[in-house]
């Protein structure tokens, strides 16, 4: 029997309660030895067999962990991350994976140095939305595009306390949080644009961090539309796409965040199953019929991402997630910024 992979969490914050926590104790590839808790200890209320320490250097010394995520404040991953690699450990990191590309490749140079895998949590590639999305784009079902619209908006006109996520700094900001999610889901789709127009900015009264942007992506005959912001109370739709035979439409969004919030097991009987209210509608001719209707939402798999991670350790699989690619992400999101200082489209 192939022995689980021994796995540490660097911080019991949101991602770490929420997302990695639920997930690595539900595969059984893998085993939760310890999380770093720096105030409190109710982590290991719901995980009583799991090591709590209080310091970081505890994690990166201990020679029984081999996998480490590091899941902690942006601007701490390059410090956390090589400390992670040159201890030996195969790392996860959360996303956005660096703050600047020089920083992404410095750690990819460093991983491969000491041949161990580094991987980003790019989580949203697993929502069932974003796959079926992109099995509509594969099957031709709206014809040559035209134009394909990416909506993360939420409701929050209120700064919320005691968090970085709302405190100016490097790598803070939307753009950063949100941001990282759909532009990687953006390039994974249809791969790197050609041209970069992008507006950022604060729409919160006394907010101190970027809250909304508007980015414009331009490909040879077509052209992305990525939006977000924190000041949208009715939601539209999350993904369109328009091409020369049809559209496709799809609202809500994918349903394991909530499910892991409520405290669902991941992988249980009707994980990430979309409600049948929220599945896309399709308006278009496919192969000269007229097809108007739903197409079912592919089921949301986080867990996947965690059984790549363990195929690529024990079995030599190629990653899922790149770092390269993730790499490709913060160099957009740096084009981004240009763009928006410049007040024009840069090349990208």
């Amino acid at each position: 029997m192939t022995t689980p992979i021994n796995t540490a969490l660097l911080s019991y914050g949101m991602s770490g309660e929420v997302f990695h926590a639920p997930l690595i104790a539900a595969h059984p590839r893998f085993l939760l030895h310890t999380i770093v808790q720096r105030k409190s200890r109710h982590a290991a209320a719901r995980y009583p067999q799991v090591t709590i320490v209080d310091n970081v250097d505890k994690v990166f010394a201990d020679s029984a962990i081999e996998l480490i995520v590091v899941n902690t404040p942006n601007d701490t991953h390059v410090e956390f991350v090589t400390r992670a690699l040159e201890a030996g450990k195969h790392v996860i990191v959360e996303k956005p994976f660096t703050v600047t590309t020089a920083e992404a490749d410095q750690l990819i140079a460093l991983a491969k140095r000491h041949n161990k895998i580094l991987t980003v949590f790019q989580s949203r590639r697993f929502d069932g939305d974003f796959m079926t999305l992109k099995k509509v784009v594969a099957a031709n079902l709206v014809g040559k595009i035209a134009e394909i619209e990416v909506h993360y908006d939420r409701f929050r006109n209120y700064i919320e306390a005691n968090t970085w996520k709302e405190e100016s700094g490097r790598g803070t900001g939307i753009l950063y949080n949100l941001g990282s999610h759909m532009l990687d889901q953006v390039i994974n789709l249809v791969g790197n644009p050609s041209e970069v127009d992008a507006r950022i900015g604060i729409q919160r009264p006394n907010g101190k961090v970027d809250d909304y942007y508007d980015i414009r992506l331009y490909y040879k005959g077509f052209h992305v539309i990525v939006k977000s912001s924190y000041l949208v109370r009715e939601q539209g739709p999350r993904y369109t796409i328009h091409g020369t035979e049809g559209s496709f439409v799809k609202y809500g969004i994918d349903p394991q965040e909530q499910a892991l919030k409520e405290g669902k097991i991941p992988g249980s009987a009707g994980w990430g199953v979309e409600d049948k209210l929220y599945w896309g509608k399709l308006n278009s001719t496919v192969q000269g019929v007229h097809v108007e209707g739903t197409i079912e939402t592919v089921a949301g798999n986080y867990l996947a991402f965690y059984q790549n991670v363990f195929e690529a350790i024990r079995e030599n699989k190629p990653l899922a997630v790149k770092p390269e690619e993730s790499r490709e992400v913060i160099r957009l999101i740096e084009a981004c910024y240009e763009s928006n200082r410049k007040r024009q489209a840069v090349n990208f």
